[in-house]
């Protein structure tokens, strides 16, 4: 097996030809060689973050499972902290701080990578917001641009900047930068907003967790700023038959999307984005971003 030296860490690489995708025949080194190319954009996103993954060794349509403890065997130099459970119990978790660290990650086909809105140092405090806007039956994402662009512009009325981002699923996500809030803080304001659109848009938009009131509307799920819960990175591949990617988006693609297809990024297309408009969250990460919540 391959070793390679990575940020002065000697990684020893495996099964690079193993097929993850079956149905675009994509490997595990294409996996690697994705996230090696767009780790400048994707660990500033991570940094400083428990991580949980979503493993799939024997490709997509295999046996998969969300591992939130440090895989076994996990390096000594592999940064983790901890985090306390609902049971009160400390459990370890793993920081991807650095491009040594991502790329073991992804060598033990940890294809999903997930965070919380809080950092590791400051678990008590919520310093992003994060609303999931997941289509209902007979919706698609092209809905969840419209619902978007309304729930961008509330989000501003109490002085909230909101960026999105494909899920590389379904939805779309949109994050917004927060001081001095805590994450209850942050579940019961979204809360009220999706239930204020919801009211505003009743046939559009529904905010309760009911699958049953879904059909034909986007479901705005706001419990994902939870302390305890945790989203989709940016840039992260995703586990679906393709391996689409959690993809940051410019205000004017999410108006102007007409299908599905104009808002599904694939690990072929993200690093062409990336060097053509740069990191479309990066205004997330600023501290002037930031702002209270009302």
């Amino acid at each position: 097996m391959p070793i390679t030296e990575v940020g002065g860490r000697r990684i020893t690489l495996s099964h690079l030809d193993r097929v993850l995708w079956p149905d675009t025949g994509t490997t595990k080194g294409e996996l690697l060689h994705y996230y090696a190319t767009v780790a400048e954009a994707l660990i500033p996103h991570c940094a400083g973050r428990p991580v949980s993954f979503v493993r799939t060794p024997d490709g997509v349509q295999g046996q998969r499972f969300f591992q939130k403890r440090p895989p076994a065997g996990t390096p000594d130099w592999v940064t983790t902290s901890e985090t306390l459970r609902k049971s009160g119990e400390l459990m370890p978790q793993v920081q991807i701080n650095d491009l040594a660290t991502l790329m073991w990650a992804a060598n033990l086909a940890c294809v999903e990578i997930h965070t919380p809105q809080w950092r590791a140092a400051a678990p008590g405090t919520a310093d992003r917001l994060v609303v999931d806007l997941d289509p209902g039956p007979g919706c698609t994402v092209v809905d969840c641009c419209e619902i978007a662009l309304l729930l961008r512009d509330r989000l501003a009325a109490d002085g909230l900047h909101a960026w999105a981002k494909t899920s590389g699923s379904k939805g779309l996500h949109l994050h917004a930068a927060l001081r001095d809030a805590d994450a209850e803080q942050a579940s019961v304001y979204t809360r009220a907003v999706a239930r204020e659109l919801e009211r505003a848009h009743p046939d559009r938009v529904v905010s309760r967790m009911a699958k049953a009131d879904r059909t034909g509307r986007v479901f705005l799920d706001w419990s994902q700023n939870s302390r305890k819960k945790t989203t989709a990175t940016p840039y992260t591949v995703r586990a679906r038959p393709e391996p689409t990617v959690s993809t940051p988006l410019s205000w004017d693609e999410v108006a102007a999307a007409a299908s599905p297809a104009d808002l599904a990024f694939t690990i072929a297309d993200v690093p062409a984005r990336l060097a053509a408009h740069g990191d479309l969250l990066a205004p997330l990460l600023a501290p002037a971003s930031a702002a209270p919540l009302p």
